[in-house]
């Protein structure tokens, strides 16, 4: 072999796999703080467990979509529940809100049959409008949903912020959140867990630099934002399952944009390295 073939192969072997694997590092030390523990599932179990996951908006559940996606896999039954059907998304008045709630409606069927959802509950509340039914009422009707379904486990959005600052996010949080410390240790209340989504502080920081969403609603007392993560969940064997499940809700393609910057641009290999994990916070009576 000539010296300059061997530089040759050398250049291509930094080419292909050094350097990729660097940017993979950098990436990860931008997003990723290393005092956050990394789980491999939500919560062990030998038997198979139900979880719902409780959500305002149909495109709400890509924000876990890998980790239901893993307990699937485990063997764990998965129930989706959306309180509106989205109507209220902004489409620029170019597509009427009945027409939308349909649309949408659609979207969120390929994304539970993509997740691997045993049932999807779609409820007509209005869309952006949670807040005039009033937390009691919230809090009765999503008692009921949990005395018919039974789950084990409750997924949902944290109480304080609702992971951006959108209201119906942040009330359907608290009022899981209120119903589920009221409750849980009842015989016939069944959930045992509560986990809430949240980000690490490293992606709260990044977010506030490139999301027009989290600078107009992340509130500017720290103090006040998203909870700490207890841990997170390792996703990136099901990354293009997750990309199925955002381009499935091409309605909201504008919205979802947040949650995976730029994940068109950079090849898939070194961005679902970076974009590895989901977080949560778990609630404790």
């Amino acid at each position: 072999m000539t010296k300059k073939l061997k530089l040759v192969l050398w250049i291509g072997i930094i080419t292909s796999v050094v350097i990729p694997f660097s940017l993979v590092l950098i990436g990860r030390s931008v997003l990723h703080n290393s005092d956050i523990p990394q789980h491999k599932l939500l919560f062990e179990s030998a038997e198979p467990k139900t979880i719902l996951a409780f959500f305002p908006h149909p495109d709400d559940e890509v924000t876990v979509a890998g980790t239901l996606m893993k307990m699937v896999d485990q063997g764990h039954d998965v129930i989706l529940l959306c309180l509106t059907r989205g109507e209220a998304a902004d489409t620029g008045g170019e597509i009427s809100s009945e027409r939308l709630a349909e649309i949408r409606s659609l979207e969120m069927q390929h994304s539970a049959k993509t997740i691997g959802a045993s049932h999807l509950e779609l409820l007509n509340n209005p869309d952006s409008g949670l807040e005039k039914l009033g937390v009691d009422s919230l809090k009765k009707l999503a008692s009921g949903i949990i005395d018919q379904f039974k789950p084990d486990v409750l997924v949902s959005y944290d109480s304080k912020v609702g992971l951006y600052g959108h209201p119906d996010h942040q009330l359907t949080g608290l009022i899981l959140e209120n119903l589920f410390l009221e409750r849980v240790g009842e015989s016939s209340f069944s959930p045992k867990k509560l986990f809430q989504i949240t980000l690490s502080p490293k992606q709260i920081n990044l977010a506030l630099k490139i999301s027009k969403g989290f600078q107009e609603n992340y509130p500017k007392d720290q103090s006040k934002g998203l909870p700490k993560p207890d841990f997170s969940i390792s996703t990136q064997p099901y990354f293009k399952r997750i990309l199925q499940v955002i381009k499935g809700h091409e309605s909201q393609a504008k919205t979802l944009k947040d949650l995976l910057p730029y994940h068109d641009k950079i090849p898939p290999f070194i961005y679902s390295r970076i974009f590895d994990r989901e977080y949560f916070h778990e609630v404790k009576p």
